[in-house]
């Protein structure tokens, strides 16, 4: 067998498959599109989820805090499919392999410590109560210098 036919004898299964593939998409567009209720009214044009009536604009806006929060969650998550990794791994890594693992946990450790620090997990501002003692002191000194 030539280079030619052996490819032709590999590919063909993709070719075949992805072909069945599109009809299968393309006959369901068509059927949907076909079969499909058309119908526009104002209660039906009305968003509903789990027996609640919408109160408000889905249009809502979400402080920067949580998308840093999100993406240090999947971080962190990501991690953990490290340590999986390394877990099934382990018994033929060795030693070698389990100090190695030590010291991506410590990394990792010293990661969240520094985001903890620096206020990156917290949701709320500074501490309220904090600004009210700052404010009573700064009270308590102007009236002292009267």
């Amino acid at each position: 067998m030539d280079a030619a036919t052996e490819q032709a004898v590999v590919i063909w299964p993709l070719l075949l498959f992805t072909a069945a593939t599109l009809g299968l998409i393309l006959m369901m567009i068509g059927l949907s599109a076909m079969l499909g209720g058309r119908h526009s009214s104002r209660l039906g044009d009305q968003p509903y989820e789990s027996g609640i009536k919408p109160t408000g604009s889905a249009r809502m806006r979400f402080s920067a805090k949580f998308y840093l929060v999100a993406i240090i969650f999947v971080l962190f998550d990501l991690e953990v499919v490290f340590i999986f990794s390394w877990a099934i791994a382990a018994p033929d890594l060795g030693w070698p392999g389990y100090f190695a693992f030590l010291f991506f946990l410590g990394v990792l450790t010293l990661g969240l410590i520094y985001e903890w620090r620096i206020g990156a997990l917290d949701w709320a501002p500074k501490a309220p109560r904090q600004y009210r003692l700052d404010a009573i002191e700064s009270n308590q000194r102007r009236n002292a210098q009267r």
